[in-house]
């Protein structure tokens, strides 16, 4: 007997089906409400864009005059010549100690510049001092940038180079960058850790580098030095101040001498140029190591076939950017201009309806999304006690179901070793008697430890809002995100200006009142007003960047090309440790 055949002459066979997962976009660019959000928002861009130019100028004209007198480059000068033409720069903590330091005069991108760029075709984290900025020396700020870079070279294995033109700290604040774990020491320790994981570093000195900052070099694998440098522990005042030896800075510590004498330095160079040329040059050789095989899941990818199906202009429209708009939008809207072909396989749709949850590629990436739904949620309950009656969730507020999937999600894709996008509006966890009975604690404590333990790449974006224990359970900053990037219209606190001010407003009535004071409607008002000022101003992306709380401001349509480029970062480090989430509350 042929089975087959019988079966063919007996029984119809099933027919494949070929699964649509296309996200539907409902969103109309020419309705009023869209091109108004439009025009705030890129007005709010054209003002950032403006301010970006501003920082990037960095101690501006005359100390870039200063610079070429000494016969050197720029900052962004260096930078120019050291990456691959025509290739991206992810520019990382760009905002850093924006509107910090303002006593001593600034100090623009914390006088250093960090980000991820190709060299001679290799992804390599760039530091590279900007001498404009106070002669390159250390702020507190510039020191906890250099550590930010380092620990994604860490965690993502980057080969890692050093562009050095430093006078070492910045004196006047030196308790606050010399000491503690996250302080200047800090990233010699760093240097020699990285060396130890395997992950190529290599310094060109192209300045100045003094003190304490003449270790950074001499610990990392290959150093390079122009000549007219200077490399010591000490300048020829402070020798002479401390021994009574009187030398001039070639003599002391000058490229010939280390070239020559000491040993230090493994390649001598007349000029920034040449050193540039032979930086790329090294980096040109730098070897694989043998395979770990790719554990996270990667497909062909095709730019044209493969992207979205709609305009990623069309998120300007999305969301008012003004504080407090308080912006209700169907986050999946985003997710279809983020996604590849703007396919997106939703993980319990119909469970927990104010927290998204879905698999989707993205630039050929396999990840897990894990979104805030912005949309108020209003259903019908289907069966039980409360059969008919109708139900509504508000957007941007996790409940006690949209807490249990996100977290029984995020196991799961810890599990199948699927990278981990966040994407933030969360207003925080619902609060009241049905909530706390239905268990939202537990519930929030579950999500918590699952984003705490997971093991995979996480990946944040800030769209609007992220408040309070919400930020937390989206994987907020202290929850070890490899990046965590913000739209201008994000928004970061504890809570909402407007909440913080009603809520901060009565306190200070009533300590003025106890005072004697009778406060007037209109003085209540001020009061409120001036401190909802001064929160909006902490909530703004800006504020939390210059802090490097986020790494980066991003372009809302430049959301899908940023998360491409950290995808492929963070696919450079296969090494996933075993997942034990501990105990969960159940």
């Amino acid at each position: 007997m042929n089975l087959d055949r019988d079966l063919d002459r007996n029984v119809d066979r099933p027919q494949a089906v070929q699964l649509d997962n296309r996200l539907r976009s409902a969103l109309d660019p020419a309705s009023p409400r869209m091109k108004a959000n439009r025009e705030a928002l890129l007005q709010v861009l054209s003002a950032q864009r403006s301010e970006e130019e501003l920082i990037r100028q960095g101690g501006g004209a005359k100390a870039a005059e200063t610079q070429h007198a000494k016969g050197r480059l720029t900052v962004r000068e260096r930078l120019k010549l050291l990456l691959d033409k025509d290739s991206e720069f992810l520019e990382l903590g760009l905002w850093a100690a924006h509107g910090m330091y303002t006593e001593f005069g600034g100090a623009p991108a914390a006088g250093v510049v960090t980000g991820l760029g190709r060299v001679s075709g290799r992804l390599c984290m760039i530091v590279a001092n900007d001498a404009t900025v106070k002669a390159g020396a250390f702020f507190p700020m510039t020191a906890k940038k250099v550590l930010r870079a380092q620990t994604i070279a860490l965690e993502n294995r980057i080969p890692t180079l050093y562009l050095v033109d430093s006078a070492g700290v910045f004196l006047p604040l030196q308790e606050d960058v010399f000491p503690d774990t996250d302080d200047f020491g800090r990233i010699f320790r760093n240097n020699a850790v990285m060396s130890a994981a395997g992950i190529p570093q290599i310094t060109a000195i192209m300045g100045m580098c003094v003190a304490g900052g003449a270790y950074l070099p001499v610990m990392t694998d290959t150093v390079l030095m122009t000549e007219g440098s200077g490399l010591f522990l000490a300048g020829p005042s402070l020798v002479q101040a401390a021994i009574g030896q009187k030398t001039g800075a070639e003599e002391l510590g000058g490229a010939k001498m280390h070239a020559e004498i000491s040993g230090t330095v493994d390649f001598k160079e007349p000029h920034d140029q040449a050193c540039l040329a032979r930086l790329r040059s090294l980096v040109e050789k730098i070897g694989e190591r043998p395979a770990t095989p790719e554990i996270f899941r990667r497909r062909a990818f095709d730019a044209k076939h493969d992207a979205p199906l709609y305009a990623a202009e069309d998120i300007y429209g999305l969301l008012n950017p003004a504080p407090g708009a308080g912006n209700v939008y169907d986050m999946r809207e985003i997710i279809a201009r983020l996604v590849d072909r703007s396919e997106f396989d939703e993980y319990k749709a119909e469970f927990g309806r104010t927290v998204l949850c879905g698999y989707a590629w993205i630039g050929g990436h396999a990840v897990g999304i894990v979104a805030n739904q912005k949309a108020n949620q209003t259903e019908k309950v289907a069966m039980g006690p409360a059969a008919g009656a109708t139900r509504i969730e508000v957007g941007g507020v996790i409940y006690t179901e949209s807490a249990q999937k996100a977290a029984r999600f995020i196991l799961d894709c810890n599990q199948n070793l699927i990278p981990l996008v966040f994407l933030h509006d969360v207003n925080g966890f619902m609060v009241g008697k049905d909530a706390e009975w239905s268990g939202i604690i537990r519930a929030g404590a579950k999500m918590v430890t699952a984003v705490s333990t997971s093991v995979v790449p996480k990946i944040a974006v800030i769209v609007g809002g992220s408040f309070g224990a919400g930020h937390y359970a989206m994987c907020g900053k202290a929850y070890d995100p490899r990046f965590l990037f913000a739209w201008p219209t994000a928004r970061y606190a504890v809570m909402s200006g407007a909440s913080a001010a009603a809520t901060l407003a009565e306190v200070r009535a009533k300590q003025l009142e106890r005072g004697g004071k009778i406060l007037t409607e209109a003085e209540r008002q001020a009061i409120s007003d001036e401190i909802r000022a001064d929160y909006d101003a902490q909530a703004d992306p800006r504020y939390g960047a210059a802090r490097l709380w986020i790494d980066a401001i991003i372009d809302p349509a430049q959301t899908r090309s940023v998360l491409i480029a950290a995808l492929e970062t963070c696919a450079l480090n296969p090494e996933v440790p075993r997942f034990n989430p501990g105990v969960l509350q159940t």
